[in-house]
């Protein structure tokens, strides 16, 4: 057990103390965290707060809502997970990612009150967080759920509103292994008599019956909202009796235009819901790192994503088919021990012409990239070349590619963020 980092603490030595408070990674339940948020004098952290859970599609979710809050003059907190770079990316106030001390402030406030309670990573971060938003006098507060809803430490707030993204397999170890039960486990954000916004056309038969026995107001899209077409640089948002003519976002994947027409749901069923002027600059200003993130090297187009299990890989499926390269496309590919890879492969269609595996050794959950190898035996993976890291595989993809060609990196968080620092390093 380390022992409690030293007042003037480095952020990383706060992060490794909290690593090793709990004996387990993930440990599900509301109670431990629950009595800490009470002993810290923990009430809302903000005047709204909305709560997101889903399988995909979360962090895209709470950034249209983040943009579209701060476009209307509101100020803002967001906690998302995980982080691609730093840790500071998961809690922000104000646009702004909180800084080293002020985290390193907020885990010496939990750790005061702590006492004997054990606290997972995650559980010490989101008490943090909230000790943060409390002290912000924020108009809007943003949690991402970080696994399933019902026993997350984010399901602590009581939100204004809940949003459930999509629902599918991931996470069945802790969930459940169908997207009934897995569903069953994230309705456990809604709140009764409040709305519940669903992001997805067809949820699961379980969070439409959580949502009624509760009386929770659940709105869909695809029955209470709509999202189409335009133009090649517009769409239009709607519901009975209002509509919305909103840019084309940033974020390109196919399904960034439902993740913001759920966000765009999720804002206008607060109680004090921001003005119409928002949503068109909001919509136009979001922007999430590791989503279809794109650079360039002498002409190759090297794109990074952090999609991380097969529903995500079937919609950069669906992208690969409609933006086909110049050139040929190559994969770079590194997943967590815990992924259904194959399925994640299949995904992708036949469109890859070279794969390019590698191993996250060091990352919880990871494997070297024999024992990936040999669960992909029998796929078109199976004949692609193997590298210890993503940096060395993504250096031989581009080595070996030509002007013209793309390299898509995908697979897990991890795998895009060593992506994007070896593209940012030059080398």
């Amino acid at each position: 057990m380390r022992n409690m980092p030293e007042q003037g603490a480095q952020l990383q030595d706060w992060l490794a103390f909290i690593e090793h408070q709990h004996p387990s990674a993930i440990a599900m339940g509301l109670g431990r965290v629950r009595e800490v948020a009470g002993r810290l004098g923990l009430e809302r952290p903000a005047a709204q707060v909305i709560t997101v859970a889903g399988t995909n599609g979360k962090g895209s979710t709470v950034a249209f809502i983040e943009a579209i809050a701060r476009a209307g003059g509101w100020t803002v907190g967001a906690y998302t997970s995980p982080h691609l770079l730093r840790y500071n990316e998961r809690v922000r106030i104000g646009g702004e990612d909180a800084s080293d001390e002020a985290l390193g402030e907020a885990f010496a406030a939990v750790e005061a009150v702590r006492g004997g309670t054990p606290l997972t990573y995650f559980e010490y971060g989101t008490l943090a967080a909230l000790w943060l938003f409390q002290r912000s006098r924020l108009d809007l507060a943003v949690l991402e759920v970080g696994l399933g809803g019902r026993l997350d430490a984010v399901n602590l707030v009581d939100a204004d509103v809940a949003v459930i993204t999509t629902v599918d397999i991931d996470h069945t170890d802790w969930l459940g292994s169908d997207r009934e039960s897995i569903g069953r486990e994230k309705a456990g954000i809604a709140r009764a008599w409040k709305p519940l916004v669903l992001g997805e056309v067809d949820p699961p038969s379980s969070v439409l019956r959580h949502a009624y026995a509760i009386g929770a107001n659940a709105i869909r899209l695809g029955s209470d909202f709509f999202h189409e077409p335009v133009d090649a640089s517009h769409w239009r948002w709607r519901e009975v009796g209002a509509e919305l003519l909103l840019p084309a976002p940033q974020l390109s994947a196919p399904a960034q235009r439902g993740n913001a027409a759920t966000a765009i749901a999720a804002l206008r069923a607060l109680p004090q819901p921001p003005s119409d002027a928002a949503f068109a600059p909001g919509v136009a200003a979001a922007s999430l790192p590791g989503r279809l993130q794109r650079f360039e090297r002498d002409g190759i187009e090297v794109v990074v994503d952090v999609a991380h299990n097969p529903q995500a890989a079937r919609e950069l499926g669906a992208w690969l088919a409609a933006h086909p390269a110049a050139g040929a496309t190559a994969v770079v590919f590194a997943a967590l021990a815990d992924k259904d890879a194959a399925t994640m492969v299949a995904a992708l269609g036949s469109g890859v012409a070279r794969w390019h595996l590698a191993g996250l050794e060091d990352a919880a959950r990871g494997q070297g990239v024999d024992a990936f190898a040999a669960r992909l035996a029998g796929t078109v993976a199976d004949a692609g070349s193997r590298d210890a890291g993503v940096a060395d595989a993504l250096r031989r993809a581009v080595a070996e590619a030509v002007p013209g060609d793309r390299v898509l990196v995908f697979g897990s968080f991890h795998t895009a963020a060593a992506a994007i620092t070896t593209m940012r390093s030059g080398r």
